[in-house]
């Protein structure tokens, strides 16, 4: 056997443990975080946010998944248990860990790196190399593999996933200045808008295919750890990784910055959330579910196709389980078992669906009372609009198309975020009401 082969087959892979953080009460993102975690608001007709991260590790080869969480988890824990279960040959696994009190800990997680530390006694019985840290609330595909396979060859103690920004958007982030061979040498916080940064732009060398206006490198907060430098990072007080641990790390530790040119979002306000939805109804999509080979997984539900009753749809989106009843969409994704009646109007709304059909003996319960079933009623007009699961709207209301504004906030029937109207969960709306 020649040396070379020999040094081939020696080559270990790595044992890599992935942990996606589940974040803490999403007050970003309310009130669709109001009874569940943020990774699992419904996102896409179909899907769940946490779904897009799980299935970034399925598709690189990664099957041993830990999700951290400590808010309203139940239907996080449902969603998990009913979409991802691996053969016990793989050895793969998803599995949740949320805040308990043990001997050593007695309060919840403190932050993003207190959640980890508090659970590294779980993680060591995998007996892991390498670690990649992953957030709950973000849309991006991405080639972990490859992410790993650079970390080892740059022999780095830690690298940082980064996406190049312009400079206005750089005062949102976290930054990193690199030497030429892609080394971290300093971070900063969100520098102000009328602060100097311009010694910290991407070295021409490292900047590839990237576009002339993005100058600078933010941090998407996903992480490689060797073990070694896991268990150091954390041997301290530091609650939080972007604010302390990193940071930190890069004055005592090799960290490196893996520049990452694909689509990333976070989705983790109303705006964000709505805007990174409606672009899937276009014709290119930033974000496309349609990828063979790297698919996005989620929770087999069995429901029928949806039926359309002569509708028309136009950018739209409609799950399985649905029927729309010569209704108007445009620009809309339709969540699954959504019931549109006859003379609804649609236009950049999202309706996550329903967790179940209603029978002729429940809807005759509903008329009786004069409650509205689950779905949306006849001749309704809405616009720019979040419709939360199981709502049930009667007919002819109209919905954020009459000019009427309202301040940020919760107003009984609905919230207001940035202009969008959210209909709550489980929320019944009157036939004729006008918001």
């Amino acid at each position: 056997m020649s040396k070379a082969s020999s040094t081939s087959s020696d080559k270990k892979e790595p044992r890599v443990l992935a942990i996606i953080l589940g974040g803490g009460k999403g007050t970003r993102l309310y009130p669709l975080t109001q009874v569940r975690s943020k990774p699992a608001v419904p996102f896409g007709g179909k899907y769940r946010i946490v779904d897009i991260p799980i299935s970034n590790c399925i598709n690189s080869g990664y099957r041993k998944i830990y999700l951290l969480t400590q808010f309203n988890s139940a239907s996080l824990h449902h969603h998990i248990t009913n979409s991802y279960n691996f053969d016990r040959f793989s050895k793969g696994f998803v599995e949740i860990l949320a805040a308990e009190q043990t001997l050593e800990h007695s309060g919840w997680f403190e932050g993003t790196a207190d959640a980890v530390r508090k659970n590294m006694s779980h993680f060591r019985s995998q007996k892991p190399t390498h670690y990649i840290i992953l957030s709950g609330d973000q849309l991006y595909r991405m080639n972990l593999k490859k992410f790993m396979e650079s970390h080892i060859e740059s022999g780095a103690d830690i690298t940082i996933a980064t996406t190049a920004v312009n400079r206005h958007d750089a005062s949102g982030f976290g930054i990193m200045k690199i030497d030429k061979n892609k080394k971290i040498t300093a971070f900063q916080e969100k520098p102000a808008p009328d602060k100097d940064i311009s010694d910290w732009k991407i070295p021409e060398g490292s900047r590839g295919d990237l576009p002339k206006e993005k100058e600078y490198l933010a941090s998407m907060g996903i992480y490689i750890f060797n073990a070694d430098a896991m268990e150091e990072a954390l041997d301290n007080e530091y609650t939080d990784f972007g604010k302390e641990v990193i940071p930190v790390s890069i004055k005592t530790k090799k960290v490196n910055s893996y520049i990452f040119d694909g689509y990333w979002e976070d989705i983790g306000t109303i705006r964000s959330f709505y805007e990174a939805t409606l672009d899937l109804t276009n014709y290119d999509p930033a974000f496309d579910f349609y990828n063979a080979d790297e698919p996005i997984y989620t929770h087999m539900r069995f429901l029928p196709p949806s039926k359309i009753n002569d509708a028309l749809i136009e950018n739209s989106i409609t799950a399985e389980g649905c029927i729309i009843s010569k209704a108007k969409l445009k620009r809309s994704v339709i969540g699954v078992r959504s019931i549109l009646e006859v003379g609804t109007d649609l236009d950049g709304v999202i309706v996550m669906g329903a967790d179940w059909y209603e029978n002729k003996e429940t809807k005759e319960e509903n008329a009786k009372n004069g409650k509205p079933n689950i779905g949306i009623g006849k001749n309704c007009k809405i616009a720019q609009t979040i419709i939360d699961k199981n709502a049930a709207i009667g007919d002819n209301c109209r919905i954020n198309v009459d000019g009427n504004k309202y301040p940020d906030g919760d107003h009984g029937l609905f919230y207001s975020a940035d202009g969008i109207i959210v209909i709550h969960k489980g929320a019944v709306i009157p036939s004729g009401t006008v918001i």
